[in-house]
């Protein structure tokens, strides 16, 4: 996957991501990598339960990078709170 591939995604998947956890965006740096972040969080946990993790730009890898980046905004915000 091209590197502005891996941005689109990156932005698309930590906006949703943030939507879905804080209710608001990061802003749109912030967003970019945390999907990003999220994909490659995302792909390491499908792997790990036996699915493909990202594949490209297409809609299965955009909800791996979804589900990553919730899960990294989840523990993020675990552990901030317990700090």
């Amino acid at each position: 996957m091209s590197i502005l591939a891996w941005i689109v995604l990156g932005l698309i998947a930590g906006f949703i991501g943030s939507k879905i956890v804080n209710k608001s965006g990061e802003g749109i740096v912030m967003d970019i990598v945390l999907g990003i972040v999220g994909a490659l969080l995302g792909g390491w946990l499908f792997e790990r339960f036996g699915q493909a993790g990202v594949t490209g730009l297409n809609l299965y890898s955009l909800l791996v990078a979804v589900v990553g980046a919730v899960v990294l905004l989840v523990v993020y915000h675990m552990v901030r709170r317990a700090a």
